[in-house]
Parts: C-alpha cells; sequence; structure tokens
C-alpha cells in the first residue's frame, strides 16, 4: 500500500469522528496559536518600543545644549528650527510641537509666521516639529513649545529664575555604543564642576536612555518567555491527548487491524496508517493554530497600538514541531496496532 493509500485512510478515520479529532488537536491548536501570536506580538512590542527610543535618541545622556533637535533626532515638518545666531541674539521666535499647533489653531494648518505669546510676550513661529507621539510613560512630546535658551532666560523666567534655566542637559555621544563611556565622563565632569570629593554622593542625576530601551526590551522579552513556556505546555498536553486518543482508536479498530492484517496488510502498514493519523492530527491543528494565532495577534496589535511582525520562518517552525509532537506522541500506538496479533484481532469484540 503507496503513502497516498495510507494518506486517505488516515483521513477517512479521522473525519469518521470530526468532533473527537477536533477535540484531540484542541492542544495543537493552542500551543501554536500562542507561539504564533506570541512572536508577531512580542516583536512588534519590541519594535514599538525601539521605534519610541530611537525617536528619542538612545545614545543622548539628559543635558543641554544649542543643537537641541539635532541631539533628539527631531526634524522639521514645517519652516525649520531656530539657529545658534538666534540662540545668541535672544530672537523671540518658536518652534511648535504638533498637539500645539492642534491646539490653537486646528489639524492641517501651517502656522509658520504666526505670533504667539508666551507670557505676554510675542514669539514668531518658525518651524513646527514631526509629531513624535507619546512616551512610554504617556508623555506627549509633541505638546511643546520651543524658544531659544537665551530668549527664555530673558523673557520667560527672568523674574523667577535670574540667569539659571531649569530643566536637562541632553548630551549626545558619537555612537550607541560609547554612551556608557560618555556617561562616565558626564558624571566625572559634573562632580568636578560641582567639587564633590570622592565621599560625596552626586548632587544631579545623568541617565542613560540606551539602559532605559534595554530595560523596556527586557520586559517584552520575559513576557514572551512566559508565552512561549504556556505555549510549550499546551504543545505536550496536545501530543498527550493524541496518544490518549489514538490508544482508544487501536482498542475500537482492532477488528479492523485484524482484517487487514488477514488479507495481507504487513506490520508496518498498520504501524504507518495510525502513525499518519497521528501526524495528519497534529498538522492540521498546527494550520488551524497558526490561523487563530495571527487573528489573536492581529487583534491585540490593533488594540495596543502597535506593529503586527508576522515571522512565517516561525510559523513554518511551529507547524513543523506540531507535527514531530504528533509523530512522537502517536508512536507508541501506532506500535501497538502494528504488534497486534491477527488471530486475537478478529476474535475481538
Amino acid at each position: 500500500m503507496n503513502l497516498l493509500e495510507t494518506l486517505v485512510l488516515a483521513l477517512r478515520a479521522l473525519l469518521r469522528s470530526k468532533t473527537r479529532s477536533v477535540l484531540t488537536a484542541l492542544g495543537i491548536i493552542i500551543g501554536v496559536g500562542a507561539v504564533i501570536a506570541m512572536v508577531a506580538i512580542g516583536d512588534g512590542a519590541k519594535a514599538s518600543v525601539q521605534k519610541v527610543f530611537d525617536s528619542m535618541g538612545t545614545n543622548s545622556i539628559i543635558g543641554t545644549t544649542t543643537d537641541y533637535f539635532i541631539v533628539r533626532s527631531w526634524t522639521m515638518a514645517q519652516g525649520a528650527r531656530f539657529t545658534d545666531a538666534d540662540n545668541e541674539a535672544g530672537a523671540k521666535v518658536a518652534v511648535l510641537g504638533q498637539t500645539v499647533v492642534d491646539n490653537l489653531y486646528g489639524k492641517n494648518f501651517n502656522p509658520v509666521g504666526q505670533v504667539i505669546r508666551i507670557n505676554k510676550t510675542p514669539f514668531t513661529v518658525v518651524g513646527v516639529t514631526t509629531p513624535k507621539g507619546q512616551s512610554p510613560v504617556g508623555q506627549d512630546f509633541d505638546n511643546t513649545v520651543f524658544v531659544p535658551a537665551t530668549s527664555f532666560r530673558r523673557q520667560v523666567q527672568a523674574q523667577t529664575m535670574g540667569a539659571f534655566i531649569t530643566g536637562a542637559v541632553f548630551v549626545q555621544a558619537a555612537s550607541a555604543d560609547l554612551t556608557s563611556r560618555a556617561q562616565a565622563d558626564v558624571t566625572q565632569l559634573l562632580r568636578d564642576r560641582h567639587r564633590l570629593s570622592d565621599g560625596d554622593a552626586d548632587d544631579f542625576d545623568v541617565r542613560n536612555l540606551a539602559e532605559v530601551a534595554s530595560g523596556q526590551q527586557q520586559s517584552t522579552e520575559t513576557m514572551s518567555m512566559l508565552l512561549a513556556a504556556i505555549a510549550a505546555v499546551s504543545l505536550v498536553v496536545g501530543g498527550i491527548g493524541i496518544m490518549n486518543i489514538m490508544l482508544v482508536s487501536v482498542t475500537e479498530r482492532t477488528r479492523e487491524i485484524g482484517v487487514r492484517v488477514a488479507v495481507g496488510a504487513r506490520p508496518r502498514d498498520i504501524l504507518a496508517q495510525f502513525l499518519i493519523e497521528a501526524l495528519t492530527l497534529s498538522v492540521l491543528g498546527g494550520i488551524i493554530g497558526a490561523a487563530v494565532g495571527l487573528g489573536v495577534a492581529k487583534l491585540l496589535a490593533a488594540q495596543f497600538g502597535w506593529p503586527m511582525l508576522v515571522r512565517p520562518d516561525v510559523a513554518l517552525l511551529a507547524i513543523g514541531f506540531s507535527g514531530l509532537v504528533g509523530v512522537v506522541f502517536g508512536l507508541y500506538p501506532a506500535r501497538k496496532a502494528s504488534l497486534l496479533d491477527p488471530i486475537d484481532a478478529l476474535r475481538y469484540e
């Protein structure tokens, strides 16, 4: 008997008990679905986190600079950013975030050239930043007005802060690999400027955004590992279910096995038939599980606003692994069927 005939017989046997076959494959469906959803959502979450920190600049430590927009990797959607000359002259110019533009003028409005007032002081709008969205903690990056530091000091906080500006200093390293070294250098520089001795604690805070991004990535990786463990347990449970049902099937079809052996079927033909049944059941369960997993991933991605990243290699690997589970857990029932004595099988009631 060839492979095609064996496959047809296996499908017929499975279709005779559709409900039982579906329930048997349920563990495989859940396991593969969890794997697909885990990878798609996990990769999407990582991409979302990375996008946020790329927009912030993962090689930026907190500080101040005249090249703020360059350090923050922030481009202009309209107009242009103010210049060093504007800063030196204390020019009354401003760059607006998109949220500010929407609130003041409405959507799709170009405010370049318009005049806004900050503490009753007029500032001319020279540019609008490209939207960045929200930070991981919900801060709206686009709900901001940028003015030259000298203008801010003279016109906005002159009466309350004098010559000092509250806030942070942004420092950009030459590359992401050098952020730790830059952090150490900045820390040492600030300790020297603040005249702190070796035993004194820092009276300032230096943060490395790359470390924050790494923490976010570790959180998503931990969640992915948890989902992977759930998927593995589901696949094992599904495999056990396949083995149990196949053992029941062998018992129910003992006379059928005896008849087939009596008319010339070899033990390896019986082994192949039941093994292919288990393989077919697990692979079909894997395919259905992959479809279910993609559907769940799509819903979750839409719910959380994450990109959905589908990896065909992972889907194929998950389906292949489900087939392997079917073979491993179906081998014992198939071997038991192939070793049945034909005389005893024909007499079985």
